[in-house]
């Protein structure tokens, strides 16, 4: 089955189904990650944080899979904003991938309480990887309006895309919107809320008549409204399921119906990047 790839604002593209390894124990990822390209995916994401880039690495090395095929994300630590520990860090990221560059770099969370409320060095720091050739894209994750606006404000540069918490109960319109107004793509974390959606009887109805599953009826909402999306899955059958969204569609109707789910805040699962200020020791 071939998945849909999206063009970028700097003129590459990027799968628009990933897998994701958050919460993979490092030890585990290889292997997951090795069946992940097994069923068939070619678009890993990763993040210095999940601390199970070496495994992503391992797996690519064995797979056999030539390296063209491969998209590759990583993010950068929290801990690491400042501008020479992102370039050592960054270093890190491609060491442990055992890669000569990324196809795209992320600052994972803003932190606008933390480093003197400053993200645009970094984010700044980030478009030098792509001057030396060693990553294709940057972007940034968890990025609110107003610090999507002032880092191109700023720098003029534009990410590539924005990675967010998005779900059929935590549809965080005013975050797609700002980053579609700056042509960035949206990726979609927790794409089912991890899992909550999964019971809901609109999704439930809305799968019996297509004769999928919940999970594949919300996987293919994100598919619809134009959004990278990244389910993730330790088990095989689970990752194949995942994967197979791309063989029917769903009616204006429908995607407004699971669009209608939204909680606003209170359907949010992960915490607000306004606030969110975790390094981790």
């Amino acid at each position: 089955m071939t998945v849909p790839a999206i063009t970028l604002n700097n003129g590459t593209t990027i799968p628009q189904l990933g897998f994701g390894v958050f919460q993979v124990p490092p030890d585990q990822t290889a292997e997951v990650t090795a069946k992940a390209l097994e069923v068939g995916y070619r678009h890993i994401d990763t993040a210095q944080m999940y601390r199970n880039e070496a495994g992503v690495g391992e797996a690519i090395r064995s797979s056999g899979i030539p390296r063209e095929e491969l998209y590759i994300t990583s993010k950068l630590n929290n801990g690491f904003h400042r501008p020479d520990d992102a370039r050592r860090a960054f270093d890190e990221t491609l060491t442990k991938l055992g890669l000569d560059r990324v196809d795209l770099f992320l600052i994972h969370w803003p932190l606008p309480t933390r480093y003197d409320g400053d993200y645009v060095s970094t984010w700044r720091t980030l478009t030098e990887f792509v001057d030396d050739g060693r990553a294709t894209s940057v972007g940034v994750s968890n990025f609110q309006p107003a610090h999507l606006d002032r880092i191109i404000e700023e720098t003029g540069a534009l990410p590539a895309v924005n990675q967010i918490e998005v779900h059929p109960y935590f549809t965080n319109e005013e975050a797609r919107a700002a980053s579609y107004r700056h042509q960035v793509v949206v990726e979609s974390w927790s794409p089912i809320a991890q899992g909550g959606v999964l019971g809901d009887p609109v999704i439930g109805e809305i799968a019996a008549a297509h004769g999928k599953t919940p999970a594949q009826v919300t996987l293919r909402w994100h598919v619809e409204r134009g959004d990278v999306v990244f389910p993730k899955s330790m088990r095989a059958e689970r990752m194949r399921e995942n994967f197979e969204i791309f063989d029917f569609s769903l009616t204006p109707d429908e995607v407004a119906a699971i669009s209608g789910l939204d909680q606003g805040e209170a359907g949010r699962t992960g915490p607000n990047p306004d606030a969110f200020d975790w390094i981790p020791s």
